[in-house]
């Protein structure tokens, strides 16, 4: 099966829509908040070619600290209510997510510089 760009963009939109206003989550390996930062009430630009890139994402300015396991999509709380939407590995290379730092120390001021979601054509 291979997609077309339109089909692409299509799968690409819809799952960033449902992430306006939500959260990306970094857990620990028990699945316990280790920082949040905050989606835009439009998270993502349009698709296109298949991959959209993430609009600005709000810091979180006081992290609750630990080791980074796993990063969570979760939309907010409508029209779904709270729900994860993707879960995404994190590591300092060859991840879905790459960070300089796996340890994050209380209160200290994490950020997103950019995210990319992309739907392969097969």
């Amino acid at each position: 099966m291979t997609l077309d760009d339109a089909a692409r963009n299509a799968a690409v939109n819809a799952v960033t829509a449902l992430l306006d206003s939500g959260v990306l989550v970094f857990e620990d390996s028990t699945d316990t908040e280790v920082a949040t930062c905050t989606f835009g009430s439009t998270a993502f630009d349009p698709a296109g070619s298949g991959s959209a890139e993430a609009a600005a994402i709000t810091n979180d300015s006081d992290a609750t600290g630990g080791t980074v396991d796993h990063c969570m999509l979760r939309s907010s709380p409508a029209p779904l209510g709270t729900a994860d939407i993707m879960e995404l590995t994190c590591g300092l290379t060859g991840t879905d997510l790459t960070l300089t730092s796996l340890t994050i120390t209380t209160g200290d001021i994490v950020s997103v510089t950019s995210l990319t979601l992309a739907q392969p054509a097969s």
